[in-house]
């Protein structure tokens, strides 16, 4: 019999009914959505019910339990999805293992119900993941072939981060982030890759991973599961993941800026917010692609694209057809509105290299204008010291930073905590930038308030909701009387 320590490797022969624990996370809300639209009958618990995936599953008429018990479990589910969000102490969970209920992970029960069946296209790598994987959902779309997807960001052409099509791929966001309690291996290793793409190798979850080792041994297991007929697409720019392909059971296709790699980023031009760009392939000009999204990085991420996608025996002007129609990701340089002429734009960068790549777009594409940058540090590495020296490059290329000092990590002592004053403080006397640091959104918003002029761009750069500073700030401005702006 099974005990929550030992998870089902498939699910049961015979379900109707499903219950997801942890529904409200994003993906397993999205998840619930597949799952009721193949006809099953899907519950859910979660302690934190709230917009917008209470209005989502609201929507959709799936009940939710606002908390964990025992007692959501009645009537017993034929399966039972984990969220990573549970931990083993989790009244609902201890009453699983208690009553024997068949239960997979998120990840599993992706794999299970919707990419077994279908040709897996997995995007991993620290950065660019949805990115690439959002351009390559709307791609393969507009190439007619009608792929099915989940992906960790709302994608502008479907208004959605899942879609269940009749097509025989599948793009799934290959996350090395933990599966659950029960399974402490990295979320990819579950989605039976066929052709799979790596952007990028770097040290991040500190709260799981110990060093930047640790992580490429998750990658090396990912690698493994290529089959011999597969293909794996690496930025070869990158030593960590030219190290990791080496090994692969499988074709290699490199890609980056060298231009001896078998696909290779040539000539750029940046337009508005759009990228024009030369793809160099085996050393001879292939195609020049236009994507709408500025940065070289996004450059590159489309090029990732080209790859897979020639793979699979797409013409090229199929394959710029469908970049030139990409409608953006949310919170990845989303515009979210512009007032008195100031344009505020939110980006989930958080990891420095994420930073400097967004922040050097952005620059790119509104070079005329003064960039303010306003940081949220929110995620477990990004409240630590690790990267405190690293984040003291990561704003070059803006003209103000506002830093926001972030919650304490419970039990970390401070000299291993970052601090926004510190850098703050480093960016005004080494590098010569203009930069303070606040203790609240509120401070920031009063500084902005005094700050701002007419023709400034504000990148507010957080992975998590940051007090709602955009609307807040949008709402500011627009009622600002004119203290602060010229």
């Amino acid at each position: 019999m099974l005990s929550l320590a030992t998870p089902l490797n498939s699910a049961p022969d015979k379900i109707d009914h499903i219950h997801l624990m942890g529904i409200c996370g994003t993906g397993m809300a999205a998840l619930a959505g597949m799952l009721q639209s193949s006809g099953y009958r899907v519950t859910g618990s979660d302690s934190q019910i709230y917009p917008p995936m209470s209005v989502f599953l609201g929507e959709l008429n799936i009940p939710v339990c606002s908390g964990y018990a025992a007692g959501n479990l009645n009537p017993t589910p034929d399966l039972v999805i984990v969220g990573n969000v549970i931990t083993r102490k989790n009244p609902e969970a201890i009453a699983l293992a208690d009553r024997l209920i068949p239960y997979l992970s998120f990840p599993q029960a992706l794999a299970h119900f919707f990419i077994k069946e279908r040709m897996s296209l997995v995007i991993s790598g620290t950065h660019g993941k949805t990115t690439t994987c959002s351009l390559l959902a709307t791609a393969l779309y507009h190439a007619g072939l009608d792929p099915s997807f989940m992906i960790g960001g709302i994608v502008g052409e479907f208004g959605t981060n899942f879609r269940l099509g009749k097509g025989e791929h599948f793009v799934a966001e290959g996350d090395e982030y933990d599966t659950a309690f029960f399974d402490k291996e990295s979320k990819f290793l579950h989605y039976r890759p066929k052709v799979a793409v790596i952007t990028s190798i770097e040290f991040d979850h500190a709260d799981i991973f110990s060093d930047i080792e640790a992580i490429k041994r998750s990658f090396k297991k990912f690698v493994a599961l290529l089959p011999s007929d597969g293909l794996l697409i690496a930025n070869l720019d990158d030593k960590n993941v030219a190290e990791i392909a080496a090994d692969a059971p499988c074709t290699v296709q490199g890609y980056g800026l060298d231009p001896g790699f078998p696909w290779a980023l040539g000539k750029v031009r940046f337009e508005s917010n759009s990228s024009h760009f030369e793809v160099v392939k085996d050393g001879r000009p292939w195609a020049t692609m236009t994507v709408r999204l500025p940065g070289r990085h996004n450059c590159l991420n489309s090029l990732a694209v080209c790859a897979v996608m020639h793979h699979l025996g797409i013409l090229p002007s199929t394959i710029n057809r469908g970049l030139v129609n990409f409608a953006g990701v949310k919170r990845r340089q989303e515009v979210r509105g512009i007032e008195n002429g100031i344009t505020v734009i939110d980006d989930f960068a958080h990891h420095p290299t994420a930073v400097r790549e967004t922040l050097a777009a952005l620059k790119g594409a509104y070079p005329d204008r003064r960039l303010v940058a306003v940081f949220e540090p929110r995620t477990n590495s990004s409240r630590r010291a690790i990267f405190q020296k690293d984040y003291a490059g990561a704003f070059a290329s803006a003209d103000l930073v506002l830093l926001r000092e972030p919650m304490p990590i419970e039990g970390l002592p401070e000299e291993e905590l970052f601090s926004a004053a510190d850098l703050a403080a480093d960016l005004n006397t080494v590098r010569n930038q203009v930069a303070a640091s606040f203790v609240t959104t509120d401070d920031i918003l009063d500084r902005l308030k005094t700050t701002l002029q007419t023709g400034d761009v504000v990148a507010i750069l957080s992975n998590g909701g940051f007090d709602n500073i955009h609307t807040r700030l949008l709402e500011q401005i627009k009622t600002d009387t004119g203290e602060g702006l010229s």
